[in-house]
């Protein structure tokens, strides 16, 4: 029997179109499409998802054992237990993102702080629950970040996610770092140009 491979891509950035880190974002669907082409491919938007952060009520659910869970418990994990369900359920996840101030954006954030949860993704030990899973991180910020680069060590977005997903249990881990996308901003490069120097890399990763 041939299992249905799963692709799970996060998206971020609220510049629609006009958005670096989604356009890498729509190159490796694509060709993890045609390299997958019974595969099912499940979509997060972020900028799209009315996500609460961490509330108290949120925090004393999350830490009670699941057989303990009240009705009013439930109802406040709900969206978190879905989050957590469709990383469980994908063999791969692409998440994309841009990088401001040196970090992921606030609303990625949330999604770390709902979908790293006790039980479920992390042991009561602090061991990863999830296991067997590629993640690739397309990652596009102004600043160049890159191995040899003067200012490598404000790669604080890249180091963040890798042990997120270390910690979770994900050690399969791609980075395309699409890093100086603010040539792209002063108009000082095109859109098109800048993205097809990352066009090989981002498809090798969808493979």
């Amino acid at each position: 029997m041939i299992m249905t491979k799963k692709l799970l891509v996060v998206e971020v950035s609220p510049r629609g179109e006009h958005s670096i880190s989604r356009n890498l974002a729509s190159t490796f669907v694509a060709q993890w499409r045609s390299s997958h082409p019974a595969g099912e491919v499940v979509s997060r938007d972020l900028a799209q998802t009315e996500l609460p952060y961490v509330t108290l009520p949120w925090l004393q659910a999350s830490l009670t054992p699941l057989d303990k869970h009240t009705p009013e418990m439930k109802a406040v994990l709900r969206q978190s237990d879905e989050l957590v369900t469709e990383i469980l359920a994908a063999d791969h996840i692409v998440i994309s993102t841009p990088v401001y101030n040196f970090n992921i954006p606030a609303k990625l954030k949330s999604y770390v702080d709902h979908i790293v949860r006790k039980g479920l993704t992390l042991g009561m030990k602090g061991e990863g629950l999830v296991s067997g899973k590629k993640c690739t991180l397309l990652v596009a910020s102004g600043g160049v970040y890159t191995e040899g680069s003067p200012i490598r060590d404000r790669d604080i977005a890249t180091a963040y996610l890798r042990l997120i997903l270390k910690v979770i249990g994900i050690d399969d881990v791609t980075v395309v770092a699409a890093g100086g996308t603010k040539a792209v901003d002063l108009g000082e490069k095109p859109r098109s140009e800048f993205l097809q120097a990352f066009k090989a890399a981002v498809e090798s990763a969808a493979q």
